[in-house]
């Protein structure tokens, strides 16, 4: 259980949570001191404002926390800030307000990176009971994971550390992982991972996870696992260099999903494939003009070397889709294209399944972890044509750039009906509510309620 939880509350403080419509009538209610003390600190009643309630000699008797119509997790994630370490039972005033909600922001607010520096924050705990709450617990914990595996430096999270949180995760849930380690990817045929990480002292891996019922409906998630991407012989600039331990934001969004599932038992046969590698300089990096091999049997001409995330995916791709899974995802912080277009929030979906792309975007827009679908427009697709390979990895005319890298991937789907393509930034520019400055598991809670939705609950 996340430290910002408690089973059992010690002389816990009510904190009652209340839709802004609701608070006059609630306020109607209180003690003439309450309705003083809030009147007399011009308390507003808008969504995440939060106050502590008077009780007697100036001791605190609970709180109150406004929130939206319907509830949004970061109505209780704003609220968070504003309360005294201690515990916390969140009494919600209406039967229709879902406190699975308030339960994620409470634990989303409560997230520290302190691997390199410690805190001496109290803690804030909210008692847990409850099916939404054990669920957005679930839901918390998998976030925590992947926020701490982007933010690490890729110092200490190369391929073989990724693999050691994959098979931390398996160990933890009972599931299969097998790893694929350097020249046996050439031997087992994942020819293109290998052509992007053998420059790199550090071993490109491929990581095989596997859980489930074999009979059950099978759930693929891909995730490109570049550990560091210094763009390869067509060098990133400095500027653009800084951020780039967050390059394997796609693996650990899909290794925490992955954790999700197996932790809420899930009914599926679940695989998750993820190519770690680093993208390094050195004299046996792969170039710009290189033919390179894949999985799958297409040749790819190297554009450029930084668009090194589609060339490691496309082995993967061609793997999972041999298997014909009932649905399949891969997640990629993929191009700079998707992030000029939609900015940091927003992924760009792609799919060949208009049910499913429509099944992914209200569930995104109900928990408040929006997608925004782009096409999969096949009037691009002759800009990745190469005149000596089967595709080029990079688009002429530098137009489209997420799609065209979309189309990319499509080329590797061939028997796989529902298939999705998330390009995520996995990364917050700012602090807010919930949402701490640095790594985050972009489209994790959307890419859970679909899951959950589709296949149902054991």
């Amino acid at each position: 259980m996340l430290p910002c939880f408690t089973a059992n509350p010690t002389a816990a403080l009510p904190l009652w949570a209340l839709p802004a419509g609701s608070y006059q009538a609630w306020l109607a209610g209180q003690s003439a001191t309450v309705k003083a003390w809030l009147d007399g600190s011009g308390f507003e009643a808008k969504p995440g404002a939060a106050a502590l309630l008077p009780g007697v000699d100036g001791v605190p008797c609970g709180a109150l926390v406004v929130l939206s119509e319907p509830a949004q997790p970061w109505d209780l994630a704003a609220g968070h800030a504003r309360l005294p370490a201690g515990d916390w039972q969140l009494l919600p005033t209406a039967a229709e307000i879902d406190p699975g909600p308030l339960v994620l922001g409470w634990a989303l607010a409560s997230y520290r990176f302190d691997r390199y520096r410690k805190r001496d924050d109290k803690p804030r705990r909210l008692g847990l009971a409850g099916a939404a709450a054990e669920r957005a617990a679930i839901q918390a914990e998998a976030i925590y994971l992947a926020r701490d595996l982007i933010n690490t430096p890729a110092a200490d999270l190369g391929p073989a550390e990724l693999t050691e949180a994959v098979q931390g995760v398996a160990t933890r849930h009972g599931a299969a992982c097998r790893t694929i380690e350097g020249d046996d990817l050439i031997s087992e045929n994942y020819p293109a991972v290998f052509a992007v990480g053998k420059a790199s002292p550090r071993a490109p891996r491929v990581i095989d996870l596997t859980w489930g019922d074999e009979e059950a409906p099978r759930v693929t998630l891909i995730g490109k696992g570049v550990c560091f991407d210094t763009g390869g012989l067509d060098l990133k600039t400095a500027a653009g260099m800084v951020l780039m331990k967050k390059d394997m934001g796609g693996a650990a969004v899909t290794l925490a999903l992955a954790q999700a599932i197996m932790a809420a038992k899930l009914p599926v046969r679940l695989r998750l494939l993820i190519g770690a590698v680093e993208n390094s300089v050195a004299g046996n990096a792969f170039r710009p003009g290189d033919v390179l091999s894949t999985r799958k049997g297409l040749t790819v001409e190297v554009g450029n070397t930084d668009a090194e995330g589609r060339i490691v995916l496309c082995d993967l791709l061609a793997e999972a889709d041999g298997d014909k899974p009932d649905l399949m995802i891969d997640c990629a912080t993929l191009t700079g294209a998707a992030r000029v277009a939609l900015g940091p929030d927003l992924p760009a979906l792609y799919s060949t399944d208009d049910q499913l792309a429509a099944d992914l975007l209200a569930a995104g827009s109900e928990v408040h972890d929006p997608l925004w679908r782009l096409p999969l427009h096949q009037g691009y697709r002759e800009l990745i044509d190469s005149p000596i390979a089967d595709l080029n990895n990079a688009a002429s005319g530098g137009m489209a750039g997420s799609i065209t890298a979309a189309l990319f991937l499509e080329a590797f789907v061939e028997q796989t009906t529902a298939w999705a393509h998330l390009d995520i930034y996995g990364w917050n520019q700012k602090d807010r509510p919930g949402r701490p400055k640095g790594g985050e598991a972009t489209a994790l809670r959307a890419l859970f309620a679909a899951i959950e939705r589709r296949y149902g609950a054991s």
